[in-house]
């Protein structure tokens, strides 16, 4: 008959519980990595509108542009907070312009000639990539340089390329009123018109 060593039912049961707890802690990681890659694209977004904002108030004039500011400054403003709490759980943006890309980090899109670049590094990101800690939380998308000259500026759009000329007295926008159509010089030199005959009195 053989019998059991002291303790081994003990140490069986901490090796389970273990087990459980590691189980755990790599399920809460994965939730974590996940619900960070979902707030990615909110990132892009926000991103995305601080840029066309900021065109669009150069481009705009008066309470326009001045609205295009107010967006820009309160997408700027979510922008960083996304960000600071991205970094709080050692989420941080690649930064590859001016690499050479790991192709585990970054998938090149497409290639734009550059006269002054090396070739091969990065440009652009046209994705931005992430990493948290050491590893590659996403992937950047990435245009790489080429021999050659720069190619020329795309025509910006006509709304861009002229912005509505403000009024002669410094931009002060005023309103019309509603007056009454004053009679011309010319209309007062007309001869009066002729008056109804009045009643002769006896």
């Amino acid at each position: 008959m053989t019998t059991t060593p002291p303790g081994t039912d003990e140490l069986r049961k901490l090796r389970v519980r273990v087990a459980a707890l590691s189980r755990k802690r790599e399920e809460a990681v994965t939730q974590l990595t996940d619900l960070l890659a979902a707030l990615l694209p909110l990132d892009d977004l926000l991103a995305d509108t601080a840029h066309r904002s900021e065109q669009f108030g150069r481009s705009g004039a008066g309470r326009t542009g001045q609205l295009a500011a107010a967006v820009q400054q309160q997408t700027d403003a979510a922008h960083r907070m996304l960000r600071a709490e991205l970094a709080r759980h050692g989420v941080h943006p690649m930064d590859l312009v001016g690499k050479i890309p790991d192709p585990v980090e970054a998938r090149a899109t497409g290639v734009e000639p550059h006269p002054t670049a090396p070739e091969g590094t990065v440009l652009r990101e046209t994705v931005t990539g992430f990493r948290q800690g050491t590893d590659c939380l996403r992937r950047a998308d990435v245009v790489l340089a080429v021999p050659g000259p720069a190619p020329a500026p795309a025509s910006a759009p006509a709304a861009e390329q002229a912005a509505p000329a403000g009024p002669p007295d410094g931009g002060a926008t005023r309103e019309r009123r509603n007056q009454p159509r004053r009679t011309s010089r010319a209309e007062r030199r007309q001869p009066p018109l002729p008056r109804k005959p009045s009643k002769r009195r006896r």
